[in-house]
């Protein structure tokens, strides 16, 4: 008989989860929940952490817990591991899934201002380095875990310059800096560092890749960026929520050093 599981179920497992307040982070946090998964979320941004657990735990009694961090402050992480592991337990999965924009994040590259590469960076990148060294030295004293790294398919493939004329979010003109995909592309290299260094210790470390996700985008952009999609339109948040599932399980016990990109097909061409 297999030993190895082939479904998504996470009862039990305890799972911590950075930016768990935000677009994808609050999506995956319900979708680990609805697995079994008691969560701890993180997120800078209180408030909105905590009403994002208070909103898990309406379906899914006692499944959420909110914390309140900077991850690119260490000591504040070592608290949440204390934390987390005193209300839940040893944490299993650790999804580094934060991310940050500074002030200037829509100026050119040739005017960008140093402090705010070096927030975006400090977050984006340190941060991510910094929670897989609290977190992911545990899970290879105890021999056994899973991280799972958000990535951005701009930390892939460089993008298309011509679909930011005439894009907007939320009223503001927009682009993809080049800052954000520098922090991402670092992160896929530590992702596979690590999947490497701590691969003898039964810690996997995989990321996710999400394309295009349509989060209130101006129809101009939509337009333009679904038509470099093979499907043919953004993603919607949740449709992220396989991959995380599928790396955070048992049903991916052999899988480490890998990217799932899900981006309509965008990469292919």
């Amino acid at each position: 008989m297999n030993s190895h599981p082939t479904n998504t179920d996470l009862k039990d497992k305890v799972v911590l989860l950075t930016g768990g307040a935000g677009i994808l982070g609050s999506r995956f946090a319900h979708a680990l929940a609805a697995q079994g998964a008691r969560v701890a979320l993180v997120d800078r941004d209180s408030g909105k952490v905590e009403k994002t657990a208070n909103d898990i735990n309406k379906k899914f009694s006692g499944a959420a817990e909110a914390l309140t961090a900077d991850i690119t402050q260490l000591d504040q992480l070592k608290k949440i591991k204390s934390q987390t592991e005193s209300q839940l337990g040893p944490i299993d999965v650790l999804i580094n899934n934060a991310a940050v924009k500074s002030p200037n994040f829509f100026e050119s590259f040739e005017t960008f201002p140093l402090e705010d590469w070096n927030s975006v960076m400090a977050v984006n990148t340190t941060g991510v380095m910094l929670g897989c060294q609290v977190f992911g030295s545990a899970m290879a004293e105890r021999g056994n875990g899973s991280i799972i790294n958000t990535l951005s398919i701009y930390g892939i493939v460089a993008p298309d310059q011509r679909i930011y004329e005439g894009s907007e979010y939320e009223g503001q003109a927009i682009n993809t800096p080049a800052v954000y995909s520098t922090s991402k592309a670092a992160v896929w290299g530590l992702t596979k560092y690590l999947a490497s260094y701590w691969g003898d210790k039964g810690v996997r470390v995989n990321a996710i890749t999400p394309g295009g996700i349509f989060s209130g985008q101006n129809e101009t952009f939509v337009k333009k960026y679904s038509a470099r999609v093979p499907l043919g339109r953004m993603g919607k948040p949740d449709e992220l929520c396989g991959a995380v599932l599928f790396l955070a399980s048992d049903a991916s016990s052999y899988v480490t050093g890998q990217n799932i990109i899900v981006d309509g097909g965008l990469s292919t061409w």
